[in-house]
């Protein structure tokens, strides 16, 4: 139905490659829409799983990402997207962003003011991409007359994930679309989505894809609980973000009626060790997770949708995570 956003699985470097394969398997039998990859720093590099993930379906979208310019050369991303989407048959994307400044500061790399750098990445990226031949003398990256030794398919999409303005109006500008983090309220995600949409030329549309946890359970109760220990794990660090970064404390209260005083109150809690089941009540869970029965998900999902994103790629987790992917699939399938 179209009040429901397009369904994806979302996958990271704390999985395993062989277990990231499982799960890819199970989302395309499921009729899923897509895998998306995050790379983040110091875990496991996404390509061993995400070319694995490739060979093993035949039918699902395998989004590579998010990729950091300021330890990998745009001109090295082209390269490997067009090998990839190659051996994909024509199934991949790549996504990019700017990635954590703490990160960045522990390999010395000077990652300040990325909005220069990110517009350099997708200038060099999109020209290559093109079969173009490359001269940029950009803010932070540069190509000089370089071409790609092979054609890659014309239009590989290219996502940009961030949360401040400048970024996201540069998504508009030029990416095909914009990736928006976990623990983002909807009403964020919706306000970004306007944002980028409003920078993008000639009215062409933009995809909007949110990373949000999942938890399908025959009981809605168990489910809630569940989402709030998942939730929780994540609300001390968003939380410590938001101190530093005002986009990312915007992300957190616009729109789910938790405020400051209490966002800080279960942050310390659950850093003292309480239970996040315990101490979280269902609005933490509503506002940053899906959970309940599949037909609850799929319902949850529609604030979404009606936010104006377009897409959410779901982290299943856990020893059912296949069993729930199929559950999630079977409720689509029932909804159209």
């Amino acid at each position: 139905m179209n009040d429901i956003p397009g369904i994806s699985l979302r996958l990271d470097g704390s999985i395993p490659p062989r277990e990231c394969v499982e799960l890819a398997i199970a989302a395309d039998k499921a009729g899923l829409s897509g895998v998306w990859f995050a790379e983040n720093a110091f875990a496991r590099g996404i390509w061993p799983a995400a070319t694995a993930c490739a060979v093993a379906t035949s039918r699902i979208h395998i989004h590579a990402g998010v990729f950091n310019p300021f330890n990998r050369h745009p001109t090295m991303m082209a390269m490997e997207i067009g090998a990839f989407d190659e051996l994909a048959n024509g199934r991949a994307s790549i996504s990019i962003g700017a990635g954590i400044l703490s990160a960045s500061a522990k390999m010395g790399i000077d990652a300040e003011r990325p909005v220069p750098a990110l517009r350099d990445s997708l200038i060099i990226l999109r020209r290559l991409l093109n079969g173009e031949e490359v001269n940029h003398a950009g803010q932070r990256f540069s190509a000089k007359n370089v071409k790609l030794d092979c054609r890659p398919r014309p239009g590989i999409p290219i996502f940009l994930a961030g949360r401040g303005n400048l970024t996201i109006k540069l998504a508009g500008e030029a990416a095909d679309g914009l990736l928006v983090s976990n623990m983002c309220s909807a009403a964020y995600a919706g306000r970004s989505a306007e944002l980028m949409h409003s920078a993008r030329p000639g009215g062409v549309a933009g995809r909007v894809v949110q990373y949000m946890p999942c938890i399908v359970n025959a009981s809605s109760s168990v489910a809630l609980r569940d989402a709030k220990r998942i939730v929780g794990e994540m609300v001390p660090r968003f939380w410590a973000l938001g101190q530093k970064v005002s986009s990312a404390k915007e992300a957190l209260l616009l729109g789910t009626e938790i405020n400051e005083t209490e966002f800080a109150a279960a942050a310390d809690r659950i850093n003292r060790g309480e239970d996040p089941a315990d101490i979280l009540d269902e609005r933490y869970a509503a506002a940053f997770s899906v959970y309940g029965t599949a037909e609850e998900c799929l319902a949850l999902a529609k604030r979404y949708k009606a936010a104006g994103v377009d897409e959410l790629a779901l982290t299943f987790s856990g020893p059912a995570a296949q069993q729930e992917i199929a559950a999630i699939g079977k409720a689509i399938g029932t909804t159209k």
